[in-house]
């Protein structure tokens, strides 16, 4: 066949309208808590954002993700309880200060939001030995989270809100849910139509943490070392972006 011609190569590149619709949701995807409005989600958005997620990387394509959708009150309301005791924990680990912050932030909208989600990690999926997975059995925890922000991204931008409750007791949570064995729960998310996104992070709004900038996080070649000879361009872009 020869070599490609690089001249009649197509340009992989997306257009530059494309690329700031990726950019854009990107940058404004927000862990959404207490906007949810009560608007169902059109059948047909949900199902493009599930496909989404369902589009992630896998390592060894094992697709570990199962997705568990939460509608009833009543087992809305079930998860909400094992929220709110883990949450009472939570708040006790902090130093007294952080603690009271801490009991003033929402943190959930497991009851607001019209559709909660649960993305699960199926271990034994694929069997016991799998590309990629043979030497870090973490993989598919990976692989699993890579196709939770997928959807979160693709929630965006269908303009649907989504919120990752994280404080929960495991073991309670999949006794909840009758998650099998193998089956561990990844992200527990609320998803609905929301009354605003907030312009930067709500935690940093809100006084909880700072976002760190990304040239104070690069090394070079092994960990800890900043020396950014030959690399001063990629640094002052960085430093630049920021603004």
């Amino acid at each position: 066949m020869g070599i490609p011609n690089p001249e009649h190569q197509l340009d992989h590149t997306f257009s530059e309208e494309e690329r700031a619709a990726v950019y854009k949701t990107i940058y404004s995807r927000r862990d959404v808590r207490g906007q949810f409005k009560p608007d169902p989600i059109p059948d047909d958005v949900l199902a493009r954002i599930i496909q989404a997620a369902h589009h992630a990387p896998s390592v060894g394509f094992m697709q570990p993700w199962n997705f568990l959708l939460i509608q009833r009150p009543e087992t809305k309301k079930k998860i909400h309880d094992i929220f709110l005791a883990a949450n009472e924990q939570a708040a006790d680990m902090f130093e007294p200060e952080q603690s009271v912050q801490y009991k003033k932030l929402k943190l959930e909208g497991i009851i607001e939001s019209p559709i909660n989600l649960v993305i699960t990690c199926d271990r034994d999926r694929g069997g016991s030995v799998i590309l990629g997975r043979t030497h870090d059995k973490s993989m598919d925890l990976f692989s699993s989270v890579c196709a939770v922000q997928n959807l979160w991204l693709a929630a965006r931008a269908e303009g649907v809100g989504l919120g990752w409750v994280s404080i929960f007791n495991k073991k309670a949570l999949k006794q909840a849910l009758k998650l099998p064995k193998s089956v561990s729960p990844v992200a527990y998310l609320c998803l609905g139509y929301v009354e605003h996104f907030y312009t930067e992070p709500e935690l940093e709004v809100k006084g909880w943490r700072k976002r760190i900038p990304a040239e104070e996080l690069l090394c070079f070649e092994e960990w800890g070392n900043t020396d950014t000879t030959g690399n001063e361009g990629l640094y002052q872009a960085l430093a630049d972006s920021n603004n």
